[in-house]
């Protein structure tokens, strides 16, 4: 799975639990900007893949719904609807990345069977999280499902502390597959594959690391989930204040932005310690929001569905055209060329 590329099986998974509680495919289709069926391989123009936001696209509206937001964390298993949810919104005034963890676990293992829990172990050197074997060891050669549901803990973990966390090692319970590189790439440390869990490993430090985030930029991570998660790389960020600061003013401003005082707050330091740290790193909050809002644009813009003042409301401007000075000082061009030159190459390349 790359940055920016999802396995169709992903979105057929989904889309298959729409068409079992009888919903009707195409809309979820149209929605997601598919212009096949990922449920059957043999239909005319599937694909093995698509992109995030077409994968996304299919989550939310899956969401919608079937009110069901469990990420896919444990994509074999049918978790109940609502639980990742409720899960981030137990964890997210822990002080620490460990403690988070630990609570996370807490909940599963209240909440759920043994099968859909989540697992971790501690050590003064290693951290480990994952999920039990269930007598299926070397049952199956691993898969591109396998490695998604450890990924994405990985990047949300990342997510939670707004820096990456670089792994030592991940374990499989299945064999190793054809394509061992593509893996290897994904997680970017060695692999180890006929092991007694399907595990992550990486160092214990990070466990200190603190949450940047709230109930607010949690929101807003909930409404346009998983893309962030989905195009997180190891590569897109350094392990730096501004990549905090950037993870906490978040991805959607329909209701405005975290103020620099809740930010530098969150961050445990004042506000001229935050504004000298961020001047230090070659920037400013202002440049820091108007990036965010930058990328924002550009995502919206490449759905066809949305107008561009639509656009421009759901990144907080009420006032259209000062969404498009803005977009044009951003990026030299106005919403309408930036559409008309980049919405045909994604709908092509999907």
């Amino acid at each position: 799975m790359s940055s920016d590329r999802v396995p169709t099986q992903f979105a057929a998974s989904l889309i298959r639990m729409t068409r079992e509680r009888g919903y009707d495919l195409a809309v979820v289709l149209r929605s997601a900007g598919l212009d096949f069926d990922p449920l059957d391989p043999d239909s005319e123009g599937w694909r093995p893949e698509i992109s995030a936001m077409q994968y996304s696209r299919v989550y939310q509206q899956t969401l919608s719904l079937l009110q069901d937001e469990t990420f896919g964390l444990h994509p074999k298993k049918v978790v109940s609807p609502g639980a990742f949810r409720m899960m981030c919104y137990c964890i997210i005034s822990c002080g620490t990345l460990g403690r988070a963890i630990r609570r996370a676990t807490e909940f599963y293992r209240t909440f759920f069977d043994e099968e859909a829990q989540l697992y971790a172990n501690f050590s003064q050197r290693h951290a480990r999280v994952g999920y039990r074997d269930m007598g299926n060891r070397g049952a199956h050669q691993v898969d591109a499902v396998d490695a998604y549901g450890l990924s994405i803990w990985h990047r949300f973990f990342g997510w939670l502390t707004g820096r990456p966390i670089e792994l030592q090692r991940v374990d499989f319970v299945g064999e190793a597959p054809a394509n061992i590189e593509k893996y290897e790439a994904l997680f970017g440390c060695p692999l180890y594959f006929g092991q007694p869990a399907n595990l992550l490993y990486f160092d214990s430090e990070y466990l200190k690391y603190p949450l940047v985030h709230t109930e607010q930029s949690l929101q807003e991570f909930l409404r346009t989930a998983p893309y962030q998660l989905l195009t997180m790389t190891r590569e897109s960020h350094e392990d730096s204040l501004v990549t905090q600061v950037r993870a906490m003013i978040g991805h959607d401003f329909s209701q405005g932005f975290p103020s620099f005082d809740a930010i530098s707050n969150a961050l445990h330091m004042s506000a001229p310690t935050l504004r000298r740290r961020l001047k230090r790193e070659g920037t400013t909050f202002q440049q820091l929001k108007d990036n965010c809002r930058c990328e924002a644009a550009k995502r919206h813009l490449s759905r066809p569905e949305l107008s561009i003042n639509a656009v421009a409301l759901q990144l907080g401007f009420t006032d259209p055209s000062a969404f498009h000075r803005s977009f044009k000082k951003w990026t030299g061009q106005t919403p309408g060329e930036y559409r008309a030159q980049h919405l045909p190459v994604e709908q092509d390349s999907a």
